[in-house]
């Protein structure tokens, strides 16, 4: 097993500290370490060194698709040799099976599949069982089931040449492996039969393979581009994985289906014990139309539903999920990478109680069986006793990771760019309006820029205003904001279209901009979730990208979240200065392109948007007049953003794919 960084960069003396640490501390079987690294500090390089030097595969988790995906990018350009793989939820758009009692509103599960990411999916859960070297970036859809890995694994076929297999068991063997016949339309999962030729278009990769035959034997194997055909590749045997991870063995559907009907006979006793005829009716006809499916198509809009019977668990049992597939293949000796643990810890552990009361309802008014129930994601202490161990990495790690790791918390506090922790000072509340537009003055004529946080949405669009009425270019940034106006936003205050930004809770983590040289937080004694000692930490953060930096926290008293907060960060600052001396490194801002927007918005005179204007993506569609559309201009218009949807996606920009999906269902409505 081999991992081969690919970087211009080498490891700096306090990464490399972080680095042997982490790996000294795995080998003597720690199973519980923090990584605590300021922002700026690297954190994604010192965990790639790490899966380097001790050679395991790993997975790393992110609280959400976005932070996952750049994590992905990171980890792929590291580790161009090895199978870096993309695991999250592969929906564009997703309604769950729902039913409200109060309307007797049924809502049925309904979703938009992003083909690129099931491929991805796929791709990752192929390259586990199959690949030593793999690396999967995940987000928290990892704890949720996606079936056996035994089931899956067995799910195979494995061919060679010279192997004895007819074209009519190759097609039967493909299609019990969940790929369907399409000689026409050639795409994913599907495979072609021209003669004793067959295509197969692999439901993980962007490839075909070619199985060519001499009478009743495999005389040829090939790898193809799917689109012009040419030949990648002559195998001498190949391994072919399902097309989806939900699937069910033939052979043991009579003793399931017996087991299901068991169970549905005692569900419809229980109903109509409490007076639920109805349910009870209802009930027996969804199940008996799904078993009847299951038996000539092997497979149904949730099927998941029934998992628990195919993958030969118990009531209550936990679901095999992707960290499964790990152990399954790896035992215990793997990796896991929990990135910002101070929110997805929190975030996985908040999954199962959700899901449990959305299917209470169903299972209560006879939509499901009660084994909807273990079609679940992982409680927080199934995911703890199944993963190995963890590494949680976070700024602000939180008391949980910090009681797990005990001695075990390694502190990465030196930026390579060498910019230290900001300077913090403590200013009176009374005139903190009048003194921060000050401060902002005094930055914008330097070329700088100010972040101002505030406690209410209401306060942050006052101040804006006040600082605009006072010739002041001034923003408000929270949550009532579009998702890719927000994008617009920060990368306008960047250019210095606007000299500061007024915001809440969004000026914490994952914010890179390096033109910041103030954080004036207002109301900083007001005890509470926003100005907590975390959130300070995080919020004081983002001035830590200019050699400027500096923190104004405008309070009449110091709280006990203030105090530590500034504790915390004096302690890295002085240590960070220290270090820089001992290194002889001169603190350098840092200096980032503003990336190029990937969407733009063209809104055509006199009132009608041409949905087939340019042939560019766009940022968002304001003031679309849809009553000024004909029925043909609006067709004409969904299609398009249906495609700009999908180009959204396939890029990894979900945010933006959500946007556009809810333009278009506003539009369609």
């Amino acid at each position: 097993m081999k991992f081969d960084i690919k970087s211009s960069y080498i490891p700096i003396l306090d990464q490399q500290k972080a680095i042997d640490k982490l790996s000294e501390n795995f080998l003597k079987g720690e199973k519980y370490q923090t990584l605590l690294g300021v922002t700026g500090s690297g954190k994604t390089f010192t965990a790639a060194n790490v899966i380097q030097k001790l050679k395991k595969p790993a997975l790393i988790i992110s609280h959400n698709k976005t932070l996952a995906a750049q994590l992905y990018q990171e980890m792929r350009d590291f580790f161009p040799n090895n199978a870096v793989s993309y695991f999250v939820s592969y929906y564009d758009y997703y309604q769950p099976e729902a039913y409200i009692p109060s309307t007797d509103t049924y809502i049925e599960k309904d979703s938009d599949i992003n083909d690129l990411i099931d491929r991805l999916r796929l791709e990752a859960t192929t390259n586990i069982l199959t690949r030593n070297d793999t690396i999967v970036v995940a987000s928290v859809s990892c704890i949720y089931n996606i079936g056996s890995p035994k089931e899956y694994g067995n799910f195979i076929f494995e061919m060679a040449t010279g192997m004895r297999i007819d074209r009519t068991q190759i097609i039967d063997r493909l299609i019990s492996l969940q790929y369907e016949r399409s000689d026409i339309g050639f795409h994913r999962s599907t495979f072609r039969v021209r003669g004793d030729v067959i295509d197969i278009f692999m439901a993980y990769k962007d490839q075909v393979v070619s199985i060519e035959l001499d009478g009743q034997k495999i005389s040829k194997i090939t790898l193809q581009n799917p689109t012009s055909g040419e030949l990648i590749e002559s195998l001498s045997n190949f391994t072919l994985f399902p097309a989806k991870h939900n699937i069910t063995d033939p052979a043991n559907k009579k003793h399931v289906f017996e087991k299901i009907r068991q169970d549905l006979a005692k569900q419809e006793a229980f109903l109509k014990s409490r007076g639920k005829d109805l349910e009870a009716h209802r009930l027996h006809q969804k199940v008996t139309y799904d078993i009847e499916m299951i038996a000539e198509v092997g497979y149904i809009k949730g099927i998941e539903n029934y998992s628990r019977y195919f993958d030969g668990r118990n009531p209550g049992d936990p679901p095999f999920s992707l960290v499964d597939h790990f152990n399954y293949k790896h035992s215990n000796d793997w990796l896991v990478f929990v990135d910002e643990s101070h929110i997805t810890f929190p975030q996985i552990r908040g999954m199962y109680a959700g899901d449990q009361a959305r299917k209470q309802v169903l299972v209560d008014y006879g939509f499901r069986l009660p084994s909807a129930f273990d079609n679940r994601p992982l409680t927080f202490d199934e995911f703890q006793r199944t993963i190995p161990g963890f590494i949680a990495v976070s700024a602000t790690p939180s008391e949980f990771e910090l009681s797990m790791s005990g001695k075990n918390v390694v502190e990465q506090l030196v930026r390579p760019t060498g910019i230290p922790d900001p300077e913090v000072e403590v200013r009176p509340v009374k005139t903190q309006v009048t003194d921060v537009m000050v401060e902002i003055q005094k930055r914008a004529k330097l070329g700088q820029r100010t972040l101002v946080t505030t406690l209410t949405k209401v306060t942050a669009e006052d101040l804006a205003q006040y600082l605009l009425d006072k010739g002041i270019k001034a923003h408000y940034l929270h949550s009532d904001v579009k998702t890719l106006d927000r994008s617009n936003i920060l990368d306008e205050l960047r250019r210095g279209e606007y000299d500061a930004l007024i915001g809440i809770n969004l000026l914490r983590e994952g914010l890179d901009l390096p033109e910041v040289s103030l954080v004036a937080i207002l109301d900083a004694d007001k005890e509470g979730f926003l100005r907590s000692e975390v959130a300070l930490i995080q919020t004081m953060g983002r001035a830590a990208r200019h050699v400027e930096g500096k923190v104004i926290l405008y309070a009449d008293r110091v709280t006990n979240s203030m105090k530590r907060a500034m504790d915390e960060v004096s302690r890295r600052r002085q240590h960070q200065i220290e270090m820089n001396k001992e290194m002889g490194i001169t603190p350098k801002s840092i200096s980032k392109a503003i990336r190029e927007k990937v969407v733009d918005v063209e809104v055509l005179p006199p009132r009608i948007w041409d949905p087939l204007g340019k042939e560019t993506t766009y940022m968002s569609l304001p003031h679309i007049d849809v009553d000024a559309l004909t029925p043909a201009d609006t067709k004409k218009l969904v299609k398009k953003l249906k495609t700009e949807m999908r180009f959204a996606a396939e890029d990894l920009n979900f945010e933006l794919a959500a946007e556009i999906r809810d333009k278009i269902k506003e539009i369609e409505n």
